[in-house]
């Protein structure tokens, strides 16, 4: 039960054996009389949830105080003590079967060790001062403020920078002088620390005498070293100066003096590291960035004021979209995605604001592919037939939406240093040469990055399959079918290397199928769409609808592969039925376990194995050296969405960094609200961590079991006049709402409210990280701090998930049809000066932050 209703377990208690009963709004009413509607309508949702049938299996071993032992039930064995199994059947009976509702009560009896846990901390934080629960609830919070991160942003020091704690004494032009604390030089700059205000200028040319050098050295005490005034950073109570040596006034001793004294006392006042622990923390966080990205990264140059698709950087996660827009003779068609006149529209758009949502659906006929899609511009111009679009498009299995960012780039971004001099020895210069001319020629053109994200959705499908549509207007789709013999840009396809270890995805097969029922002889006929790793997953689209229930046992036979093996049967294999959509045409499919499902597992293995993508056959030798690292390069300093990383603390993922995305200013104003400088605030994430799946922690064990990226849909209302970020957010996972009427119920709510905000959350494993990229760093800190450099080390291998975020919000707001002048009003980003009515979301908030 969540959190915000947990006030009213007694009524939803009373509510339980009442739920599937006629009066049952009538005795809601009755005992509910005095709480607001929004929360009776909230209540009624909840019993309405914990009455619906459930499928999963109980297993208490390990879990409680008591000895657990198998129980059948309805053909389905559970794993219970004593104390459960008369829970399992008391609310057996008040349910009239095995709900969720049962399942969720069997969890929380009094002997579970998570329930005697909460409990024991409960009665200790009660026994505490009277702030310590506050200052408990605090620290709880303050877990989920990370610092952000820039990817491969950081300073690279032409020479070496001393920690040096020195008096000196800094005069300005007008001889009005301070005195203060140097905390590092170099022979090139110099940072002092001072305890009170100064009125110099930057830029201002300043004179710095030493102090605390003239007993013991031989300095000039009637002249000082001329610096410039570079920056000044306020650090609490404390003024620190950055100076920047003023080359125009040269002192030729005291450059000797200063490179013998850093060279002879470097190991003994140690050197400033500060900027090559913050590059190695920088492509860390690149490290498991990039190779798992969603996005799939497009360069396009600029030649007579077209737009042309030059390169595209290949990961283990966004191959899915160019396996998408393959033939079925593997010729890629991503140009068609990008047409000319995607790229124009894009590019008119306000620099800030790049983006359009393009939606997709491909027809198997004679064995060929024909693709369709549709920008959302596009539909616009020919209204009569966005219903038709959206409509019958969704109902196929190949449907897809595709989000398209573009962005600015510079060729010389290609270039990423090391954070070390070149003086400090020949590796190091020879690491620290730009890419080749060769590469830099090849990249020159190069104007801008276009990133294309896929943000299907299972909840978005469902809500266009919604839409009315004439099936005689089916045949005026061509206009936004792409001609086979169409010519396209040749987009030239680099692959991420450092990928140890893979996260295996799903392969496109697009195939006819035969599927007959377990309980009949009657067969469908369809199409595949893909298969995921082992052929463990199948989806497949049927010409009529699925008359079978689900995890129904199927047969499923590939009538034209099996011409074209013989070392195989691919005729009635075995799978069971996991999802099907609202009319049972799109099935996903699980392939039998043990010796039923053998036959396909060993097929699709096989076929896997000797048929991947030749990205995944090639050496990794690139035909131009260079290449692929100087386009991640590129992509890394360009992210357009915010993304995050996550390491494993006991049992639970935490997060450790944000990455933030360069047109990403919804999603930015959210995570940055209330939070300090170069700091982001993720609670609102992983605000459902007190349920029994949450999802950021359940969504991970899921990944590493299925070894499969898992996607998420969040819903959020934003009031940005709330002075707690707490009470400003309201989020709700798209999957906690029982249909598409509450989540556009939520989404009118939240518009009224302040801002909506939908994001396709998107979570992966991290592979091994290449040390061969850090490891200089790393040897290069561990010489002045060994300590410093292991603490690197463990934290770049606790690196465990990350999560990218993609704003999708105005693609949800099309999809529940609100009109465009809804969807662009709701863009700004400025909170609105009027206080707001106090809506039920609003309401529901302030219950449920007060909770927590």
């Amino acid at each position: 039960m969540s959190q915000d209703l947990q006030q009213y377990a007694d009524i939803i208690e009373q509510l339980k054996p009442l739920v599937n009963e006629p009066e049952f709004n009538k005795v809601l009413l009755q005992i509910g009389g005095d709480i607001p509607k929004e929360k009776r309508f909230l209540l009624k949702m909840e019993v309405k949830r914990l009455a619906k049938p459930c499928m999963r299996s109980i297993d208490l071993r390990g879990q409680v105080d008591g000895k657990c032992k198998s129980y059948l039930h309805d053909g389905r064995t559970h794993y219970m003590d004593e104390i459960a199994v008369d829970k399992f059947e008391e609310q057996i009976r008040i349910f009239g079967g095995y709900t969720f509702g049962v399942y969720e009560a069997v969890q929380n009896t009094e002997n579970n060790y998570r329930i005697i846990r909460e409990k024991a901390e409960e009665a200790r934080d009660t026994g505490s001062t009277s702030n310590a629960p506050r200052k408990k609830g605090s620290a709880i919070l303050e877990q989920f403020k990370v610092p952000t991160v820039n990817l491969l942003d950081y300073r690279q020091r032409n020479t070496e920078r001393m920690n040096f704690a020195v008096a000196v004494e800094l005069f300005n032009e007008s001889n009005h002088s301070i005195k203060g604390l140097s905390v590092d030089v170099s022979l090139e700059g110099l940072q002092v620390k001072l305890n009170k205000e100064t009125l110099f200028k930057q830029n201002e040319l300043l004179q710095v005498y030493f102090r605390g050098l003239e007993g013991e050295f031989a300095m000039d005490k009637k002249n000082g070293i001329a610096y410039r005034l570079v920056k000044t950073v306020r650090k609490k109570d404390v003024i620190y100066l950055a100076l920047q040596r003023a080359t125009e006034r040269p002192a030729p001793s005291f450059d000797k003096f200063l490179e013998s004294f850093i060279h002879g006392n470097k190991r003994r006042y140690k050197v400033n590291m500060n900027n090559t622990i913050e590059a190695i923390t920088s492509k860390t966080c690149e490290q498991y960035f990039s190779p798992r990205s969603p996005t799939l990264p497009i360069y396009i140059d600029v030649i007579e004021d077209r737009l042309i698709p030059r390169f595209a950087m290949v990961n283990e996660v966004n191959r899915e979209t160019v396996s998408y827009w393959q033939d079925e003779e593997d010729e890629c068609r991503l140009g068609f995605l990008l047409s000319q006149n995607r790229l124009n529209t894009l590019h008119a758009k306000p620099a800030h604001h790049r983006e359009i949502f393009v939606f997709s659906f491909t027809h198997l006929q004679n064995d060929k592919v024909f693709f369709y899609s549709a920008s959302y511009e596009q539909l616009i111009e020919k209204d009569m037939l966005k219903q038709v679009f959206l409509g019958f498009g969704s109902k196929k299995v190949s449907w897809r939406v595709f989000k398209l960012t573009l962005t600015d780039m510079l060729p010389e971004q290609a270039h990423t240093p090391l954070s070390i001099p070149d003086s400090v020895g020949t590796k190091i210069k020879r690491q620290n040469t730009p890419p080749s001319p060769r590469v830099m020629s090849k990249l020159k053109n190069l104007k801008y990055l276009l990133h294309v994200t896929d943000v299907t959705s299972i909840y978005g499908q469902q809500a266009y399959n919604e839409l009315k549509f004439n099936r005689d207007n089916l045949s005026h789709l061509r206009v936004f079918g792409h001609p086979r013999n169409q010519k396209t840009p040749n987009i030239e396809l680099f692959r991420f290397k450092y990928e140890d270890q893979r996260l295996e995805s799903r392969y496109r097969l697009r195939s006819q199928i035969e599927l007959k029922l377990s309980h009949d002889d009657s067969v469908h006929v369809g199409v595949s769409e893909d298969i995921s790793v082992h052929g463990l997953g199948l989806r497949v689209e049927l010409n009529k609808e699925y008359d079978g229930e689900l995890e129904g046992q199927v047969e499923v036979s590939f009538p034209r592969l099996q011409q074209i093996t013989q070392n195989f049967n691919v005729m009635n294999l075995q799978y069971s039925v996991i999802y099907h959509n609202a009319e049972k045409n799109i099935l996903h499919l699980k392939a039998a376990t043990g010796e039923a499902g053998k036959s396909a597992r060993a097929f699709f293995e096989e076929l896997i194995k000797k048929n991947k993508h030749s990205l995944e056959e090639d050496s990794g030798e690139e035909e131009l050296p260079g290449m692929g690292q100087a386009l991640r390069c590129i992509n890394a300093r360009n992210a357009t969405s915010l993304s995050f990383l996550m390491s494993k603390e006991g049992v639970r993922y935490t997060p450790q960094a944000g990455i933030i995305g360069k047109q990403d200013e919804r999603v930015s104003s959210l995570v940055t609200y209330l939070t300090e400088k170069r700091q982001v605030n993720l609670e609102f994430l992983f605000r459902d961590r007190k349920l029994d799946t949450p999802f950021m922690q359940s969504g991970i064990k899921q990944v590493k079991l299925e070894n499969m990226p898992l996607r998420q849909e969040l819903l959020i209302s934003f009031d940005a006049k709330q002075k707690d970020p707490r009470m400003a957010i309201i989020p709700r996972y798209s999957h906690r709402f029982e249909n598409n009427e509450q989540r556009k119920t939520f989404i009118t709510e939240a518009l009224n409210r302040g801002q909506f905000i939908a994001i396709h959350v998107m979570l992966t494993t991290t592979g091994k990280p290449d040390l061969s990229m850090l490891q200089t760093e790393i040897n290069y800190v561990s010489v002045y701090a060994i300590h410093r450099a292991k603490e690197l080390e463990n934290k770049l291998w606790s690196l465990a998930a990350c999560s990218h975020l993609i704003d999708v919000t105005d693609e949800v707001l099309i999809r529940y049809e609100f009109d465009d002048d809804t969807i662009s009003a709701n863009r700004d980003t400025k909170a609105k000066v009027e206080a707001p009515a106090q809506s039920g979301i609003q309401a529901l908030l302030q219950d449920q932050a007060l909770a927590k």
